[in-house]
C-alpha cells in the first residue's frame, strides 16, 4: 500500500493513493450502496404496508357494517313475524269466543222458533235481532281475515306464511253465507276450519320465528 501526503493540508492527512482500488473510497462507496438499498427496502415496506394496513382497518370497518345491517334486518323480520303471529291469535280468540256465543244463540232462537210454532205465534222480534247480529258478527270476521291475507301475502317477511293462510277468509265467507239462509250450526262448522288452518298458521310462525 503507497501513501502520499497531500500538498495543501497543513496537518499531514494521508489519504489512499488511488492506485489502491480495494481500499479507501470504493469500500465506503460499498458500504453507502448497501445501506442505501437497505433504506429504499425499508421504505417500500413500510409503502407497502400501508395501504394494506389501511385496507385492512376499511375491512374491518364494512365488515362491521355488514354485521350490524344484517343485525338490523334479523330483528326487524323477528319483530314483523311476532306482529303477524299475534294478529293471528287474536283472531283465534275471537272466533273461539264467538263459536262459544253463537252455540247459546242458536240453541235459544231454536227454542224460540220451536214454542212459537208450537203456539201458532211467529218469533218474537228479539229473534229477529239474535239472528242479525249472528250475521254481522260473522260479516266483520270475514273482513277482518281478508285484511289479514292482504297484508301477509303484501309483507315479504311474512309472505312464506301466506300459503298455509290463504283461504281462511273464503271459509269466513262461506259462514256468512249459511248465516245468512240462517244455517247457523252449518256457519259454525265452517268457522271451526277457519280457527284449525289459523291454529296450524300460528304453529308454523312460532317454530320458524
Amino acid at each position: 500500500m503507497t501513501f502520499v501526503r497531500h500538498s495543501n493540508s497543513r496537518v499531514g492527512l494521508w489519504y489512499n493513493h488511488p492506485s489502491n482500488e480495494n481500499c479507501g473510497l470504493p469500500e465506503n462507496s460499498s458500504r453507502g450502496e448497501f445501506t442505501l438499498k437497505r433504506l429504499t427496502i425499508t421504505l417500500l415496506t413500510l409503502v407497502l404496508l400501508a395501504p394494506s394496513t389501511a385496507f385492512s382497518q376499511t375491512r374491518n370497518r364494512s365488515t362491521s357494517r355488514q354485521k350490524s345491517s344484517a343485525a338490523t334486518a334479523t330483528q326487524r323480520i323477528a319483530q314483523v313475524r311476532t306482529q303477524g303471529a299475534t294478529r293471528i291469535a287474536d283472531q283465534i280468540k275471537n272466533l273461539s269466543r264467538f263459536m262459544y256465543l253463537l252455540g247459546g244463540v242458536t240453541s235459544s232462537i231454536a227454542a224460540v222458533e220451536d214454542a212459537a210454532r208450537k203456539a201458532g205465534t211467529s218469533p218474537q222480534d228479539q229473534t229477529q235481532q239474535s239472528r242479525a247480529q249472528v250475521k254481522a258478527t260473522i260479516q266483520n270476521i270475514r273482513e277482518g281475515l281478508d285484511k289479514l291475507e292482504i297484508d301477509f301475502r303484501a309483507t315479504p317477511e311474512l309472505q312464506p306464511y301466506y300459503i298455509k293462510l290463504a283461504g281462511v277468509a273464503s271459509g269466513a265467507a262461506t259462514a256468512e253465507e249459511q248465516a245468512a239462509r240462517n244455517q247457523f250450526d252449518a256457519a259454525g262448522r265452517s268457522l271451526l276450519n277457519v280457527i284449525n288452518r289459523l291454529t296450524d298458521v300460528l304453529l308454523l310462525m312460532r317454530t320458524t320465528t
